[in-house]
């Protein structure tokens, strides 16, 4: 079974502000690049993956530099009492380790 990781150069998760937060997928080549975006990997599995509704997740494909970026609410606002990853940075193994 094929995973993201197995496929993209880099994956990785970040802030897009304090109510937002933001993974990114990397690929060396068009190829590779075509074959995530094809894939299972869609706002449907990042919804799924991060507990979040399908309609607020934002799917940006960046052809020219073979980059698929995610961007969703966060559940709690960065900075809360109860988040537990201040910059969303540990975030991505779900993606990551996401079957194509």
């Amino acid at each position: 079974m094929t995973k993201v990781r197995d496929v993209a150069r880099y994956v990785r998760s970040k802030n897009a502000g304090p109510f937002w937060a933001t993974l990114e997928i990397f690929c060396d080549t068009k190829e590779d690049y075509e074959k995530i975006k094809n894939s299972k990997v869609t706002a449907r599995k990042i919804a799924e993956l991060y507990n979040v509704d399908e309609s607020k997740v934002k799917v940006f494909y960046v052809d020219n530099i073979n980059v698929i970026k995610f961007s969703f609410p966060r559940s709690i606002p960065q900075g809360h009492k109860y988040e537990n990853d201040m910059h969303f940075g540990q975030q991505y193994i779900l993606l990551a380790e996401t079957a194509l």
